[in-house]
Parts: C-alpha cells; structure tokens; sequence
C-alpha cells in the first residue's frame, strides 16, 4: 500500500471508483481511443469520479471529478509530466516546457517567464493587429476558404514575427507552415498506439513525419546559430530566451535548451490558437443571435478600425465568445501524468508509476458541472453567472505550476484576431458540410470550409 504524502489532505469525498466498459483482450480500450476519444471519454463520468482505463496491457486512470483533477495539477511533484504522451513526444519538442520533468521544469519557467513578461505584450499585439488586418484584406466575398488552413496560416505568422526578428520570421513561415501539420498529425498517431509498432512501418505517412520533423529541427538549429553569431537583442521573444538568466543561479539556457523551448512554442503556440479560432467562426456561423451580439459590440468599440492592444479592455463580449469556444472546443483537449510515488487518489492507492489521463475536454461537456453543455451560450461567463462555474471545471489552460505560460498571449491573439475579421466578414458554412471534432495534439476541426461575406 502506498504511503499519503504530507502536504495530501485525508479524502471527506465519498468517490465513486469504476472501470470504464468494453475492454477488449489484449488491447483494452485502444480502439475507442483511436476512433472516438472524445466521445468515450466524455461518456465515463457517469460510471464513477476516477475511473480506470486499459490501454494495450497498461492501466491509466482518468479523474472526471474537477476536485480530483485539481489536486493533480496543483500538485506537479508527485503528478509530474509523463505517460505514454510525453515518451513519444520527447523525440519531437526535446525536453521543453511540456516534456521537462518537475524539477527541470521549475528552472526552465524561470527563464522563459520573461519572454512572455506583460512589458512585453504590446509590441507582440502590433504583430497581431498587422497579420490580422493583413489576413482580413485578402479575402474574396462569395469565394470559400478553410477557415482550419488559414487560421493556421494566421497564428503561424504571428507565432514566427514573435519568436524571430521579421526577417528571418518571413523566410521561416513558409517552412513551419510545411512542416507542422504533418508533425503534429504523426505525432498523435504514436502516441496514441498502445504497440509502439505503427512508428516503425515504412509508409508514406511515416516518410513524410519524418522527414518533416528533420527539416524543422534544422530550421530552428540556423536561426539559433544565427542569433549567437550577431548576439544583439532584437525584441523578440528568441532574444529575450538568449539572455534569459535564471534569477536563483545566474544561469541561462545552453542552445540545445533554446532549441527545445522554440519547438514547444511554434507547436502549441500556433496549432492551439490556431484551432480554437477555427472553431469560433464555426460556432458564430451557426448561431446568428451570438454572432449579432458580436458585431454589435465590434462596431460600437472599433467603429470601423483595427483592434488593437488598448481595445481589449473593452471587448469584453468578445472575450466571451471566445471563452465559450474555448469550453467547447478546448486545444489542448487530452494531456498526461504520472505519479512519482506512491500516492491517494480518490481513495484508490496509486503505485509510483501509474499513468493519469487529464481531459479539460471531459470537464467541459458535463452536464453536473455545465448546465446545457452543448449549448454556445458566451453569457454563461457574465459574471453574475461564473458563480455557478465550480471551480476546477474549466481549464482550457490547465493549472498549477504548469499551467500554460502562453495564455495571456493567446488570449490576446484571439481576441485582436476575432475582433479584426469579425468587424469587417461574416462567415457561413459551405452547405451540407460535415464537421466533426479531430482530436489529434490539438483538438481540430479538420478541413471546414466557410464562405465569407462582406458586413
């Protein structure tokens, strides 16, 4: 039996422990993982508050209990980063924010908190407000685009003038642009196979991941040795990783540690934005009365010009929106961890070891913990009616020391870049278009064609 760590508290709750339905020999529940995560997952709450899973012969635990999924994540020593997730994404983002152990962890934040110092937020807005506008004066009223594609094409061009000066910045998009999506698709088939065999196949798919993942790894490697050769702060957020110290040792990131921390940003930094965007325009074109609302706000605030920085203060239907999307179609949807010790969860005696699957996705659409969940309704988040949010039950951040260090500036990102497009299109879908939630490393909408029309 396991021994309850000293900072724990005795368990008042009287939970509910189960093991999810349809295990298949062998392979457990990996087929209802690869075909309809979400919906499986989402379906586990009402068989108990911790329940266990089998993927292939290994257990994983999944908390549908926000209490439970608070004391995991407020408690990053004994829950740290691990699972089958990170062992296969160590090989792709190194060992970054996301894939650090605890103790790393800790020192790497300090150094890369700076990058992302509120000083620094209005100069990274202009470079959004510029890519937005940019972005809003290309389209064509009546020509369909994928709304997916080009918010991808947005966040990245965002992504890379905050991380690089513009002229490197300008020469990179295009490659990041080549190289994420497969990246991030073929990573989410690894880490989603129990065997470990698919990897090793030699398929095209494969060919593709991998010679995608080589080619962004050497991209980053020449902006990194170009940087050191000058050694000039640009005001970016490369340079400000460059000079970073830590403020307990006086110590900095060597280049391979710089190189890991621009992976992780360039991947959740722009697939993240990048999908929950997607995902606000298909929700405003599916609901009028919201999408009014929004337009109402926008031409009383902006009255016809670009938002920018000092506008978000007042955007606040806005930021609803956008909140709401977020509860819905939270990015990063499905994340692990995995004790360190023997530990209690639930009144269930974990060993050190043991995996635990973390789904703000599962959270969201339940209905104890959101009335009508499946309903687009921004005015759930008015304040008057937060109060009826318990606390821990939405997370599309995450929590606790590991909480996402780019919130702040994703927030900011969406919000100018909904704003912008927002004022000026109006967004409907291509009739009789299928959508249907992709959860890969982020939780996509796949391909989602719309068709704008001028306001």
């Amino acid at each position: 039996m396991g021994t309850r760590t000293a900072h724990q508290q005795p368990a008042t709750h009287d939970w509910r422990f189960a093991a999810a339905p349809g295990r298949l020999p062998l392979i457990g529940h990996a087929v209802q993982m690869a075909r309809r995560p979400t919906e499986f997952l989402s379906s586990l709450p009402a068989h108990g508050d911790l329940v266990e899973l089998r993927l292939g012969p290994n257990r994983a635990f999944l908390p549908c209990h926000p209490d439970l999924v608070q004391q995991i994540l407020l408690n990053a020593r004994v829950y740290d980063t691990g699972g089958p997730v990170k062992e296969k994404a160590r090989p792709i983002l190194g060992n970054g924010l996301i894939t650090s152990d605890w103790a790393d962890h800790r020192r790497q934040r300090r150094l890369v908190q700076p990058a992302f110092h509120t000083a620094r937020l209005p100069a990274y807005a202009e470079v959004m407000q510029y890519e937005s506008e940019v972005e809003a004066r290309a389209w064509e009223a009546g020509r369909a685009i994928d709304i997916s594609n080009t918010m991808q094409a947005l966040t990245a061009r965002v992504t890379a003038r905050a991380l690089f000066s513009t002229d490197i910045a300008g020469k990179a998009v295009a490659e990041i642009q080549h190289c994420l999506p497969v990246i991030v698709h073929g990573a989410y088939r690894q880490a989603m196979d129990p065997t470990g065999l698919f990897a090793k196949l030699p398929i095209a798919a494969n060919r593709r991941f991998d010679e995608a993942l080589t080619r962004m790894h050497r991209l980053i490697n020449q902006i990194v040795e170009d940087y050191r050769r000058t050694d000039d702060d640009r005001g970016d957020l490369l340079s400000a990783l460059l000079t970073a110290e830590d403020p307990e040792t006086g110590g900095r990131l060597d280049d391979q540690e710089v190189h890991d921390q621009v992976m992780t940003l360039l991947l959740a930094g722009i697939e993240t934005t990048a999908s929950a965007l997607a995902w606000t325009f298909h929700l405003l074109g599916r609901n009028p009365k919201v999408e009014a609302a929004l337009h109402a706000e926008l031409d009383e605030v902006l009255d016809g010009r670009v938002a920018g920085y000092a506008d978000i203060p007042d955007l606040d239907y806005s930021r609803r929106v956008f909140t709401e999307s977020l509860r819905l179609y939270p990015p990063a949807w499905l994340y692990t961890r995995t004790t360190t010790e023997a530990t209690e969860l639930a009144g269930r005696e974990l060993p050190p070891n043991s995996d635990i699957l973390v789904s703000p996705y599962v959270l969201h659409h339940n209905p104890a913990l959101f009335k009508d969940p499946e309903s687009f309704d921004p005015d759930r988040w008015l304040p008057e009616r937060t109060k009826d949010v318990s606390r821990g039950s939405y997370l599309p951040f995450g929590a606790g020391s590991r909480k996402c260090i780019g919130d702040v500036f994703g927030m900011t990102e969406a919000t100018i870049a909904l704003a912008t497009i927002a004022s000026r299109w109006r967004l409907r879908p291509v009739p009789n278009t299928k959508v249907r939630p992709r959860p890969h490393m982020s939780l996509s909408a796949g391909p989602l064609p719309m068709i704008p029309s001028r306001r």
